[in-house]
């Protein structure tokens, strides 16, 4: 099943079932008005959604309309808990020299993870209108987990059981702000501005032999400005997501909504590139004494998506953003009293 929010208005937009080939979908908001809803009360109204895939799927296909990308916020967007992990190795390594942090002695087998802000998500093609190019623009591309209600010492064998949605993540940072914050012992704030999201979260049936071991065993690229800038394998995991989820609920409960990060997926192997720039600078300053590749300028755009084993695109859509000064962010991101002109097609 696929699922994808319209703008309608609202901060949590207007739920809708999205068919396989990503063209059409059917409104959900008879069954229930907003993803979080669905997540709260997922055993009750899965049958209702799974009946709405099958119609949106039919080959009359009745009730359905066209979706236009362009008018998705993020799956989610907004939930109670935004919690990141740091599950590739390679990349906390990589980002402990680029933070001149020394190394964590259990490193290797305690999770990384902060608290990101889960008030303000943005939606694949939303403007990320960000305060100063000094501040160091990156993106980070990641896979995450959406979770029903989790209990409190949950093991990691039982928490993927917990696993409703996936979902494609571009977390968003501010790298001059990066080894402060580090090392106060505090986690990241300004560091990490909204975090954005592919337009489609899907049930992980949707990703068949790709969602195995707790990981997504598919291949994240990443384009800036229409240039490749990497495809790590997701597969290539540390901890995988029922580790993540335990170290999460290790001393509190996880409520329905609940959102977990893998952290920027990132491979040993140079050849298949980044996923974020500061790791491809530490690359670049361990090869030849010092980085060259710039951090994001206003009006560079970058573009990132999911692709199988065939190089064919997962089923998540794809990010495709522009770095804007702020007060220069498109439409997509005014606030919601002045949005009326924005309601979805067919809302």
């Amino acid at each position: 099943m696929k699922l994808a929010t319209l703008r309608n208005g609202q901060r949590d937009g207007r739920l809708v079932v999205v068919s396989a080939d990503a063209r059409r979908c059917i409104d959900a908001s008879p069954v229930a008005p907003t993803l979080l809803d669905a997540l709260e009360r997922w055993s009750v109204v899965e049958p209702a959604l799974q009946d709405l895939s099958r119609t949106v799927n039919a080959p009359t296909a009745l009730g359905t309309m066209p979706i236009d990308v362009r008018q998705c916020l993020a799956p989610l967007p907004r939930t109670w808990q935004w919690l990141d992990g740091s599950a590739f190795l390679n990349h906390g390594h990589l980002m402990e020299r680029a933070f001149k942090v020394p190394p964590v002695a259990d490193f290797e087998t305690i999770p990384l993870m902060y608290q990101g802000a889960a008030d303000d998500f943005l939606g694949p093609h939303d403007d990320v209108a960000l305060p100063s190019e000094a501040d160091q623009i990156d993106f980070e591309g990641e896979f995450g987990v959406v979770l029903s209600e989790t209990p409190l010492g949950v093991t990691a064998e039982e928490a993927l059981q917990h696993v409703r949605l996936i979902v494609l993540i571009n977390d968003w940072s501010l790298r001059a702000f990066g080894p402060r914050e580090a090392k106060s012992g505090f986690g990241f704030v300004q560091a990490k501005p909204s975090t954005a999201f592919a337009p489609i979260a899907v049930t992980p049936d949707e990703l068949g032999a790709a969602w195995t071991g707790g990981r997504v065993h598919l291949r994240l690229q990443t384009q800036r400005n229409g240039e490749w800038f990497g495809h790590p394998h997701g597969g290539a995991m540390h901890f995988d997501f029922g580790q993540l989820i335990a170290h999460a609920a290790r001393t509190r409960r996880l409520s329905a909504g609940t959102l977990i990060g893998s952290g920027t997926v990132s491979n040993a192997d140079v050849a298949v590139g980044s996923s974020c720039i500061a790791e491809r600078r530490m690359v670049e300053a361990l090869a030849d004494g010092a980085p060259h590749t710039p951090f994001l300028r206003f009006g560079e755009r970058v573009r990132m998506v999911a692709l199988d084993g065939q190089d064919q695109p997962a089923p998540f859509g794809v990010i495709d953003q522009m770095v804007v000064p702020c007060g220069a962010a498109g439409p997509e991101r005014m606030s919601i009293e002045n949005a009326t002109d924005l309601i979805a097609v067919g809302a």
